[in-house]
């Protein structure tokens, strides 16, 4: 056995022991959950809740009132207990959700009582504004019944449009800990946009919901029948509470899918359906670099996705000049690593099933990552076309995609990326799967990547889940250890919450498709936590979370690059503020050979052991005002570094919202010092939920830009509609060595427009 890899297996066997030992009660201590209060259910086997939808010959009216007679006809599902605060009493304000279906489309009625209407929190008036901290109702549907996956539809008192696509129940890969959830990728993809309608209203009884969702929206296998996973989630803001219609444990959420009832007593459609969106864009810019003076150019483009859904449950999506979302601009970021940032996939095309093809750990070993695709420095590549097909086969999850980009001259050639995955689903959250990524240079060179890898997750009980991958790779003219590998343990009970973690990526390993910013590496992580909880729904302190966690990246011959050993405790508030305590961090960097952190200051190598203390926070959020963020002080390599990253929030109105950024770092060092500073300013006002301006201004010191972007939304269904685009790039220093006074470096103004037509089935 190779002796790089003999540290690994014997991780991989100490975790299964300890994770059947766990599983069986052998010699693990026993945890004890919260005691439930007073009048709530006993402790018992859980009995799956089921729901029953009615057939209406004649749809409700979508208004939000609930006055239709159609909705008499249907089951009150009711009897909602709480997640928060106090598990499993009572919701504490009156719930009920009816469901109706007729041969197009799902309506489901909410009616949300309150008490204190006035009090009621209406949050953000914009489509796919985070729900967490205003009054709302969520729906999923496991449309497989495979308890894993599924679609999350919801809204405010405010009528907001907000869905998603849930995979892996929320989980979405090795070291969830560090997931970017609203990542394509990632457990819970938001970028998701679907097809559907929602309408609410509010009186002096509280407020109501109702939503339409067509059967073409969502996927689900063949026609008559279904029995689908299903559940409802009401969040009252003012109280900071969560009630669900089937229970879900407090250490998990909405994407906890094993936990839904059913919902059945329907049928749905079989019908093949096309769909397409054609985009056009105009663009008119004035480019200020050049040497020889100004120069202004304009560029007209079209393109279109086109989705099949076939009746075996199979989409089919084609794409012809792939949309690259223009009108999306990612947030600035400080970076004092020597390693590349990720950033989340938001191009409409890569969106559906974005999890279907998900292997791996974000930010870390992503071994399939789309935006590798048509990206390339920063610039945009013309994705000539190509197609994806997704969806289910004899019981097995399936997705192939396959594009082709063009070259550019002096940056890329003409490159083929191509991925097949398949996976099954098991019960208890357990699943098995395999991938085929590759990335192919079209020109005659024939240079190519390949990757190969079989991955798995065990639920073990309803606490335990083991989980990893293994991958191997292909590259003509690249020799050496071409595997990587990670296994994963995580126990997470109500009261305890543990996590280990080993990876390790060969020399010879290349996932060029992929995002892997460290290279070839071990890596090793152990995290544990305790959740201490004050019961009472008067009480104002609710939990309080001791913990510690230790990682460490270590080169293949056992070179630390970076160690962080953390330790520190959570203290979570009734009304959702939270701090930590000022948290203390052992931190390790290694360097090899020299390292410019910042221009001019170059550190020697060495290997440099430091100790600093974070400070993270918030206070509720839901509140017209807020502030969160985290401020640290400590040693930093052979110096000293204090700063901080904090968001102040305001919401003067549902409508208009704004929020100020500041991520601000003070770096004192022996070859000299230096600060960098980025400033975001964001403002939103929404007309109505679907027409709205937004404006982003960012300072970025270490880049001495500033850069604004102000858009106009007119949207019409899944996400689609008129979008109106100016951005501003200019320049704060002389940059002499490069010719470019101070001043404006780049203005564009951009008009695209997309629809979505039905133009079959």
């Amino acid at each position: 056995m190779d002796t790089a890899t003999r540290p690994a297996v014997k991780f991989l066997v100490v975790t299964l022991l300890a994770g059947a030992a766990l599983a069986s009660g052998g010699s693990a201590p026993v945890l004890h959950a919260q005691s439930p209060p007073a009048g709530a259910p006993s402790p018992g086997p859980r009995e799956v809740r089921a729901a029953q939808a009615a057939r209406v010959d004649r749809p409700p009216v979508l208004d939000g009132r609930l006055d239709d007679a159609a909705w008499a006809s249907a089951p009150v599902l009711d009897g909602f207990v709480q997640r928060e605060p106090v598990q499993g009493a009572p919701v504490s304000e009156r719930t009920e959700v009816r469901i109706l279906f007729d041969d197009q489309a799902l309506y489901v009625g909410a009616w949300l009582f309150e008490s204190d209407p006035g009090a009621i929190v209406f949050g953000e008036t914009r489509r796919d504004a985070d729900p967490k901290d205003a009054d709302a109702i969520l729906l999923t549907f496991d449309t497989y019944l495979d308890r894993q996956n599924g679609f999350l539809f919801a809204t405010t008192p405010a009528g907001i449009e907000y869905d998603g696509q849930i995979s892996k129940e929320g989980d979405g890969g090795i070291d969830t800990q560090r997931r970017q959830q609203t990542g394509s990728g990632g457990g819970f993809n938001v970028n998701w946009d679907g097809a559907w309608s929602v309408a609410t209203s509010r009186d002096e009884h509280g407020w109501y919901a109702e939503f339409r969702i067509p059967f073409a929206t969502l996927r689900y296998s063949g026609a008559g029948e279904q029995t689908w996973g299903f559940n409802v989630v009401r969040r009252i803001r003012r109280k900071n509470e969560e009630a669900y219609w089937s229970p879900v444990a407090r250490q998990f959420n909405a994407y906890r899918l094993s936990s839904s009832g059913t919902l059945d007593g329907f049928q749905a459609p079989g019908r093949t359906s096309v769909t397409t969106t054609p985009y056009a864009l105009g663009s008119v810019r004035r480019d200020y670099t050049p040497a020889t003076g100004p120069e202004t150019g304009s560029t007209a483009d079209f393109g279109v996705d086109a989705k099949i859904v076939t009746a075996s449950s199979l989409t089919v999506d084609l794409t012809y000049n792939t949309d690259f979302a223009q009108v999306e601009v990612d947030d600035e970021e400080v970076n004092l690593t020597r390693f590349r940032l990720f950033f989340p996939e938001k191009r409409p095309f890569f969106l559906e099933n974005a999890g279907t093809f998900s292997v791996g750990s974000p930010q870390d070993v992503e071994l399939f990552f789309s935006r590798r695709i048509g990206i390339e420095g920063g610039r945009a590549v013309p994705i000539v076309g190509g197609g994806r097909v997704t969806g289910r086969v004899a019981g097995l999850t399936v997705g192939l995609l396959d594009l082709q980009t063009e070259a550019v001259e002096g940056l890329v050639p003409a490159q083929n990326f191509s991925v097949a995955r398949v996976m099954k689903e098991l019960p208890n959250r357990t699943r098995l799967g395999g991938a085929v990524v590759t990335r192919l240079n079209t020109d005659d060179t024939g240079d190519r990547n390949s990757v190969f890898v079989g991955d798995g997750r065990l639920g073990m009980g309803e606490y335990l889940t083991l989980e990893g991958y293994a991958a191997g790779s292909t590259t003509p003219g690249v020799s050496g250890d071409a595997v990587a590998f990670a296994g994963q343990m995580t126990w997470n009970s109500p009261a305890w919450e543990w996590n280990a973690l080993y990876r390790r990526v060969g020399d010879g390993f290349r996932a060029e498709a992929g995002f892997v910013p460290r290279g070839a590496h071990q890596f090793w992580q152990v995290r544990g936590l305790r959740r201490y909880r004050f019961t009472s729904a008067a009480s104002w302190f609710r939990e309080l979370r001791p913990h510690f966690l230790a990682r460490e990246y270590l080169t293949l011959d056992g070179f630390t690059e970076t160690r962080f050993i953390h330790i520190d405790s959570h203290f979570e508030f009734a009304n959702g503020a939270f701090f930590q305590f000022p948290a203390l961090n052992l931190t390790r960097e290694g360097l090899r050979e020299p390292y410019e952190i910042s221009p001019g200051i170059v550190l020697p190598a060495g290997t440099y052991d430091n100790v600093d203390v974070g400070f993270a926070f918030n206070s509720n959020l839901g509140a017209p005002l807020s502030v969160q963020g985290r401020i640290d002080v400590g040693g930093f390599y052979n110096g000293f570094r204090y700063g901080t990253n904090s968001t102040l929030n305001a919401r003067v109105s549902d409508r208009f919202v704004a929020s100020l950024r500041v991520a601000w770092y003070d770096v004192e060092l022996d070859q000299g010092d230096f600060r960098t500073t980025v400033v975001g300013m964001r403002a939103a006002y929404s007309f109505t939920p679907s027409v709205y301006l937004q404006s982003l201004i960012q300072y970025n010191a270490q880049s001495d830009t500033f850069s604004g972007n102000l858009r106009f939304a007119w949207l019409n269904t899944a996400g689609t509609g008129l979008f109106l685009v100016y951005n501003d790039l200019r320049n704060t220093a002389t940059f002499a060595e490069r010719g470019l006074p101070e001043g404006p470096l780049d203005r564009t103004f951009v008009v695209k427009f997309t629809k979505l037509m039905n133009i079959g089935g």
